[in-house]
């Protein structure tokens, strides 16, 4: 089944969101504060080791004015603020949480190329590892950031899964400079996550999310 590796990694994250919620209801605020500082660290090496795979800094630079430009007229973070409320959630902490935790588990080689391995040739292993990885990173980061990280879960499963169903019209295109560019942006927003974490910013991530799109775009143009 092409899609097992996608349907695993969405399972693996909402369960461990689910724990996370779960052990949330225990914990002090002061221990939650502290772990949520800890993996506020955690995040930004995340961020900062993704970022170093760039290879071309202009596209990077344009990618992010572009994509602010574009992600502030359509104000996406307000946008993704007025879901939460639909679904009776505090906003703010569903918005920190569902972005967090979308870009962390989306943005990266290990998302696209098992992607493409399960659509390509059936192999599921490189997510089901990413799985594993992701289902911890969930427990700990729903404990602090709350329900937005469960959600994160579908998405992971509609980019994968897309990635996976047109893997073969894609796999030209998702070349390593475009893997490489896309992997730096994306661990850019990571590394403004960790930012706001650590409470030294207060950024609109979701506002910058387009900048993803234009180095997919910028990446493809050069190459």
């Amino acid at each position: 089944m092409p899609l097992w590796g996608a349907i695993v990694n969405c399972l693996a994250v909402m369960l461990g969101a689910g724990l996370g919620l779960f052990f949330k209801r225990g914990l002090p605020e002061k221990i939650s504060s502290t772990i949520m500082s800890g993996l506020g660290l955690c995040v930004l090496y995340i961020g900062i080791s993704g970022a170093l795979s760039g290879e071309k800094v202009l596209i990077t630079i344009i990618s992010f004015a572009l994509g602010a430009l574009i992600g502030e007229w359509l104000d996406l973070d307000e946008k993704l603020n007025r879901f939460g409320h639909l679904l009776k959630a505090d906003s703010s902490t569903f918005a920190e949480g569902f972005v967090s935790a979308s870009l962390l588990f989306c943005v990266g080689a290990m998302a696209i190329v098992g992607s493409l391995q399960s659509g390509l040739s059936a192999n599921h292993e490189t997510l089901y590892a990413k799985s594993l990885i992701d289902g911890i990173a969930a427990l700990v980061l729903a404990s602090s950031l709350g329900t937005g990280v469960m959600l994160s879960g579908l998405l992971v499963f509609i980019y994968e899964g897309g990635l996976t169903l047109l893997a073969q019209a894609i796999e030209p295109y998702m070349t390593t400079a475009v893997v490489n560019e896309v992997t730096c942006v994306g661990s850019l927003l990571i590394v403004g996550i960790a930012l706001n974490m650590l409470k030294i910013t207060n950024l609109k991530i979701m506002n910058f999310v387009p900048a993803i799109f234009i180095a997919i775009f910028l990446s493809l143009l050069v190459g």
